[in-house]
């Protein structure tokens, strides 16, 4: 709401880049309802006069380009404004509150990592289970591929050739990317999106490209399930910051225990919750407690061994395809516990089992 051409042009661009459509008015809207049902009102410091006497209501924002406009707060107060905002200095912070709106933006999604204490341990295949697992549950789930020398998790689920965009479509994304956009880009695989690598060169994918793509991820809601490499770079960090909880797989023997330490120490730099998933079979005298116990880490439970699952795999199903395998019900447990209603509220419930 402006009759400031400049100011309109402005908010114009942005809500372009928001990918949101806006109704113009240059004072309140003779539509009843308009200004109280909008998903978020723009006014323009030009127009808070007119505004004066209107239903008061969250999402009003008074926008402006003078820095020194004498009575702002003022003018803000009068028309229950929560935010005073100046361009250009506001403009990014303006596309993201825009774009959320247009999304109508809910609960983040529940975002999983799930991260190898050495090579081989598996984790690749518990990410896809975990993935198809809530997938087939009728949850929205998107399975992201964090490690670029991993392969493509897009094997893993039989869809290397399936339509769509890969990691190097997104290595140049630097501002917000939207949720609904990612995922209509992305292949749909046994009922869920998946963001894997491409079968062409090796590109780097920054930091900021990570953070932009996990951002929109979680936007979406459901769940999320990153597979991540053993190294700890910025784009990993990145990753790292943005999950409600890790998963370190580990294999029962010493070695691996040695190697999955420095993991889960360079990964606890950056991730408040890392658990363990350990996997037999077990050297002489160890157990899964065991292996818990010697990393520090809570025990969500043991991987369980899965007779004929490569030979599944080579006939097109997925890691966890079978609902009545063992690793399928090891993944339903574990969603049934991370998603119960006490751990739904910020970090997901469900510690040692």
């Amino acid at each position: 709401m402006t009759e400031d051409v400049e100011l309109l042009d402005d908010l114009l661009r942005l809500c372009a880049a928001a990918g949101a459509e806006p109704e113009v008015h240059h004072s309140l809207p003779e539509n009843r309802g308009s200004w109280e049902q909008a998903p978020m009102v723009l006014v323009g410091d030009d127009a808070a006069q007119r505004c004066r006497g209107a239903v008061r209501r969250r999402g009003v924002m008074l926008v402006g380009r003078d820095q020194d406009a004498p009575d702002i707060w003022r003018r803000a107060v009068e028309i229950g404004a929560e935010y005073v905002l100046r361009l250009p200095d506001s403009e990014s912070w303006l596309v993201d509150q825009i774009a959320n709106a247009a999304e109508g933006v809910g609960r983040p999604a529940l975002t999983v990592g799930v991260i190898g204490g050495r090579g081989g341990s598996g984790a690749s295949t518990l990410a896809c289970a975990l993935a198809v697992t809530a997938a087939r549950a009728g949850r929205r789930t998107m399975l992201i591929d964090g490690d670029p020398l991993g392969g493509g998790i897009d094997v893993l689920l039989g869809g290397e050739r399936a339509e769509g965009m890969r990691w190097p479509d997104f290595a140049h994304s630097k501002g917000r990317v939207g949720g609904g956009a990612l995922e209509e880009s992305l292949p749909a695989l046994h009922g869920l999106r998946v963001l894997s690598w491409g079968r062409d060169d090796w590109v780097v994918i920054p930091p900021q490209a990570m953070r932009a793509v996990l951002a929109a991820a979680r936007r979406l809601g459901g769940v999320v399930v990153v597979d991540l490499p053993r190294r700890v770079d910025e784009s990993v960090a990145e990753a790292l910051a943005q999950l409600d909880l890790g998963l370190l797989v580990v294999p029962g023997e010493l070695r691996a225990v040695a190697a999955a330490k420095r993991v889960a120490s360079m990964a606890g730099t950056v991730l408040d919750d890392l658990r363990v998933v350990a996997r037999g079979p077990y050297a002489a005298g160890l157990d899964e407690r065991w292996v818990a116990q010697a990393l520090g880490l809570p025990l969500v439970g043991e991987l369980p061994l899965e007779a004929g699952l490569l030979a599944a795999q080579d006939d097109g199903a997925p890691p966890g395809g079978s609902a009545r395998g063992p690793l399928a019900r090891f993944c339903a447990a574990f969603w049934e516990r991370a998603l119960a209603p006490e751990g739904a509220g910020g970090r997901a419930g469900g510690g040692a089992s």
